[in-house]
């Protein structure tokens, strides 16, 4: 139950009755053993991967008051840059830590038409707010849209395989996911040169925070670590061609606790390694649409037992667990 699987999702997406079952069991057991595992056969291009690191690293290769200009533009609008320091993910947990040892770059839905009310301010808040590009690197947008755009079908897949493993229909999420407020993010992770303050890690321990998040990560010292159900920290290795995908709190909810949403954080390089560590990762956070309700899935309960959570929808749940990691990370 402490270990990662790896699951080749090809025979799901080729259609075979046998195929989605199959795949559909092993993600069904993930998610309810630890919340984690990788996937291979998914069927993104490697071209594309490599465009986006380029640009990430392209981006974050700039002076600083270059990476200003596309800093972002309000508390409550995850777009643009935000420098090393500015978050403390254990926060979200009620902890103090220093300030996370990150720098990261956000985009949201691109391509709005916020003429449509429901895509408007009045309606959506700030879930489709306009995204924030550097204006030294004009080829950075297209492959920043491009991959947004292959993850959200990828998280389709996703949610049609949880649908399959939670013994509903395969298109049960469909209608709750056609306007997501999904959340591409690079994060950059420099070399250490000075010892970290006592308690600060490149990402404190944390879960996430919407329905499920897809990772593309490096082999390079100082990464991703979950807290499995032993009470360990382990590390989730590098799989060629992989991404790692776990759920989080909306979906551990939507699921009553069934899925689990996994405790897990990014360690620092050991010292000996530190001056030569720098990582980039790709995350996808995949957030249902703004007015979705969450509320407790009838496949879930077995006889005598009742729902946990009250009903609320996506873009509130994303919002108090925004609003919640904010306020306690500015105090």
């Amino acid at each position: 139950m402490d270990d990662i699987p790896i699951i080749d999702i090809e025979p799901f997406l080729s259609g075979s009755p046998a195929g989605i079952a199959s795949v559909a069991a092993e993600i069904d057991r993930a998610c309810t053993d630890i919340g984690f595992f990788q996937i291979v056969g998914h069927g993104v291009p490697a071209t594309l991967i490599d465009d986006v690191y380029s640009a990430a690293r392209a981006f974050f290769a700039l002076p600083e008051d270059e990476k200003a200009l596309a800093a972002q533009p309000a508390p409550d609008q995850v777009r643009g840059w935000s420098g090393v320091g500015k978050e403390g993910l254990s926060y979200s947990l009620d902890e103090e830590a220093p300030g996370d040892l990150k720098e990261k770059m956000d985009m949201g839905p691109p391509n709005v038409d916020r003429s449509e009310p429901y895509f408007s301010a009045e309606l959506a808040g700030p879930h489709f707010a306009p995204n924030v590009w550097p204006p030294s690197l004009p080829e950075f947008r297209a492959a920043w849209e491009l991959y947004f755009t292959t993850m959200s079908e990828v998280a389709r897949q996703l949610m049609a395989m949880f649908a399959v493993g939670l013994q509903l229909p395969i298109e049960f999420f469909e209608d709750k996911i056609d306007h997501h407020i999904s959340m591409l993010r690079a994060l950059h992770y420099p070399n250490q040169p000075n010892e970290p303050l006592p308690g600060q890690l490149r990402a404190g321990a944390h879960s996430d925070y919407g329905s499920l998040t897809i990772v593309r990560q490096e082999d390079r010292p100082g990464g991703l670590q979950v807290h499995t159900k032993s009470g360990d920290w382990a590390d989730v290795p590098v799989v060629p061609d992989g991404f790692v995908v776990n759920i989080g709190d909306l979906m551990a909810e939507w699921t009553n606790d069934r899925w689990v949403s996994t405790l897990h954080r990014v360690v620092n390089p050991p010292r000996d390694l530190a001056e030569d560590a720098d990582r980039v990762s790709l995350v996808f956070f995949h957030q249902p649409n703004y007015d979705a309700m969450i509320e407790c899935l009838p496949t879930v309960l077995s006889p005598g037992d009742t729902p946990k959570y009250e009903p609320i929808t996506s873009g509130d749940h994303l919002y108090n667990k925004f609003v919640k990691q904010t306020s306690m990370g500015a105090s």
